[in-house]
């Protein structure tokens, strides 16, 4: 299916009507996963409608497709394109791709300094970020806003969260600084030559909260901007 056959926009007030959907679909996917977004309010992401701040994709006889929202930190330092769904019958279309875009270049035009990070468990959305020019980082290179961590208290994986002192969890971290970054080029392509290797990892991070493989992995790489050091925050 091809992702021209999905209207991708700015969400507007009359997008209301979907907030009950896409927080009940966003619960749903989090807990098939075991992993995942903290939930959301449909009261939450109307504000986010109304602030101007979500990406909504639907068909164009009006059929619920996707959304995304913005979030802002550190006094607009930061932001964060979050709670990004996609309707079941809709996956593996391109469409969260698309959304992605959008949302991205939503967040440069409204916050042209601030970084554009993101936390996530599954590859596929790194990936997508990856394209856009993300690079993974250590959660110390996130924002330290109290709001947002708070965000995490309904994220089933909490407990390990604070466990690691905000240091480590299942998700990965990764960040776009507008001011020092690699072309999107350069971040796609690093991802694509290491993507075994990641998913390998990752699923050892899942499985032991990488306890064995931070004692192997210390002091792996060298210098601010190693990628592979930096993908499971270590």
């Amino acid at each position: 299916m091809s992702t021209q056959q999905f209207i991708i926009r700015e969400a507007l007030s009359s997008d209301n009507i979907y907030a009950a959907t896409i927080a009940a679909e966003m619960e749903s996917s989090a807990k098939a996963r075991g992993t995942g977004i903290a939930q959301r309010t449909p009261g939450y992401l109307i504000s986010k409608i109304e602030e101007g701040k979500a990406v909504i994709a639907h068909t164009p006889a009006g059929e619920w497709v996707g959304f995304c929202y913005i979030e802002t930190w550190g006094h607009g330092e930061y932001v964060a394109n979050s709670g990004l769904i996609v309707a079941p019958q809709y996956r593996k279309s391109g469409v969260a791709k698309a959304i992605k875009q959008k949302i991205f270049n939503l967040s440069r035009t409204k916050y042209p300094e601030a970084k554009i990070f993101g936390l996530t468990t599954g590859l596929a959305v790194m990936k997508i970020n990856s394209d856009l020019g993300y690079e993974p980082v250590t959660y110390a290179e996130l924002t330290q806003d109290e709001a947002f961590w708070a965000g995490c208290k309904s994220c089933v994986n909490y407990d390990i969260l604070m466990s690691k002192e905000r240091k480590n969890c299942l998700c990965t971290g990764m960040l776009f600084d507008p001011k020092d970054h690699y072309e999107p080029e350069e971040t796609a392509a690093a991802f694509t030559s290491k993507s075994k290797l990641y998913e390998r990892l990752q699923r050892l991070k899942a499985a032991k909260l990488l306890q064995p493989f931070l004692k192997k992995g210390a002091g792996t790489g060298s210098g601010s901007k190693n990628i592979l050091r930096h993908f499971f925050n270590l």
